[in-house]
């Protein structure tokens, strides 16, 4: 993942995901899952990946299935939480299927930062054409962590 971080904020350390590489979406130690690859834009507030997935991911023939394209949005918005150097988990995610997305295409993954409040971070997503034909979006809530909860959960990945 490449990224410019926030004005007046420094790189972050390492998320739990990343020190073990398994997560299904971006993990590079995971041969079944998605290995997505994201560019991170820390004054735009996005996260923007390419996406160019099989048939081991298709639903209806020659298309995602929604369960992948819910991931995809997870994913996109999740990778929005590391410039402010928290871990937060999914609370809630909204996704609307707008268009069937095709297999073995190349299509944009986009999220986007819209606000903070407290330990509440809200993002939104998007999954698109190269021409920008919109498939599908994507609305979530995010929680940071205590800190002391990733600190443990540090350690025990050690």
């Amino acid at each position: 993942m490449q990224t410019n971080p926030l004005p007046g904020q420094p790189e972050h350390p390492p998320t739990i995901d990343e020190q073990a590489g398994h997560c299904f979406g971006c993990g590079p130690g995971n041969p079944q899952g998605l290995q997505l690859t994201f560019i991170l834009d820390n004054e735009a507030h996005t996260a923007t990946a390419q996406v160019n997935l099989t048939r081991l991911h298709e639903g209806a023939p020659g298309y995602i299935h929604g369960g992948i394209i819910a991931t995809l949005m997870d994913e996109a918005m999740s990778k929005l939480n590391r410039p402010f150097g928290v871990l937060a988990m999914t609370r809630h995610l909204e996704v609307d299927y707008l268009r069937p997305s095709p297999v073995g295409q190349d299509l944009i993954l986009t999220g986007r930062h819209l606000r903070r409040d407290g330990r509440k971070f809200f993002h939104q997503a998007e999954l698109a054409m190269p021409d920008g034909t919109v498939l599908a979006t994507g609305k979530g809530l995010f929680i940071a962590l205590d800190p002391k909860l990733v600190e443990r959960a540090l350690r025990s990945v050690d």
